[in-house]
């Protein structure tokens, strides 16, 4: 048996404090893309985060923070429902300051002004910076594992949808809604 000493022990101790406080970062991102709690996002971005996601259809490139919320703020909509889970976390510390993590994600969005139901997982490889003692998001991308996409002929019949409680509701939102009250 190895016996380490005190150094030796804060500095794991350490280390594994700085990647409990990284996978609360995106389990925090992944609640504020579905609840519509945008302000969570503020926090949790460099100023200069860049942004490279691959789907299906689409790829998705932004610099900078107030870009990327915006867009995001713009797809999560009340016309829109999402459900994001991001497991099994693989990050490492390189330096005191800089660190990476690979995500496995799996996601259903529901685009009602499209009448579209998406499903899917994609791999997210992300990387973090400290800033002034605290762990930012200064890049993430991702690539779909898979993506399907259905249109069906009627969309479910949702009971409830935090994005759509929080957010302004477009008229054609509203009388929609109003089937199921």
């Amino acid at each position: 048996m190895t016996t380490l000493s005190n150094e030796e022990l804060t500095q794991r101790l350490l280390r594994l404090e700085d990647i409990e406080q990284i996978k609360r970062i995106k389990y925090r991102y992944f609640r504020a893309m579905d609840s519509g709690d945008f302000s969570i996002l503020e926090d949790l971005y460099t100023d200069d985060i860049e942004v490279d996601y691959i789907g299906g259809t689409y790829r998705w490139e932004l610099k900078g923070k107030r870009e990327l919320i915006a867009a995001q703020t713009a797809s999560f909509n009340a016309e829109a429902i999402g459900c994001h889970n991001g497991h099994h976390p693989e990050i490492d510390i390189l330096t005191p300051t800089t660190a990476t993590g690979i995500w496995y994600m799996t996601d259903i969005f529901m685009d009602f002004k499209l009448g579209a139901v998406y499903y899917g997982s994609a791999i997210y490889r992300d990387n973090y910076t400290k800033v002034n003692g605290v762990w930012k998001l200064s890049r993430t991308t991702y690539k779909r594992v898979y993506e399907q996409k259905e249109t069906p002929e009627k969309m479910p019949a949702i009971t409830f949808s935090m994005l759509a409680e929080k957010r302004d509701k477009p008229a054609a939102w509203e009388a929609w809604w109003a089937q199921f009250r």
